[in-house]
């Protein structure tokens, strides 16, 4: 019963997290689609410079990516019985995870906007945070986990 309430619970954490994401992409591409007079009828709107995507987004996508096949190494490796391969795993990703949190704080002190400058700026500030509060919130989690491997609390 207990485990049958834990899993419902990740469950509907993980339809809630789907619902907040929706709903930072509906504001996107509502606002992106059809602009408004008040911020000139153009996207990104008049007097914002928008981020390339070509830069630093593009490198936290390739590290997000590189975090995910790292810990699902880490996982078949604890599967597998190797504790060694497993470990190396979760410190790769808690590695990539603080690159990723780091890059996205240079990229906010940086950022040729703010988020009082219209909706762009308000769904970007919204969208990308609330982002990086969950890569924080995981790397506690996976930095709890790798704890608990080297403390052999982990079988197959």
């Amino acid at each position: 019963a207990v485990q049958q309430g834990l899993r419902m619970g990740m469950i509907l954490f993980i339809v809630s997290e789907i619902m907040f994401f929706f709903a930072f992409f509906w504001a996107f591409f509502t606002s992106s689609l059809s602009p408004v007079f008040n911020i000139g009828g153009v996207w990104p709107p008049a007097g914002i410079e928008a981020i390339s995507p070509w830069g630093l987004p593009l490198l936290n996508t390739i590290i997000l990516l590189s975090s995910g096949a790292s810990v699902t190494w880490a996982h078949h490796a604890i599967v597998g019985g190797f504790k060694k391969d497993a470990l190396l795993g979760l410190v790769i990703t808690i590695i990539f995870a603080v690159i990723f949190t780091g890059l996205q704080g240079f990229e906010y002190v940086n950022a040729p906007f703010a988020m009082s400058d219209s909706v762009y700026g308000s769904v970007f500030f919204m969208a990308t945070g609330f982002h990086g509060f969950h890569v924080l919130i995981g790397t506690i989690f996976l930095f709890v986990c790798a704890f608990r491997l080297y403390l052999d609390h982990f079988s197959r």
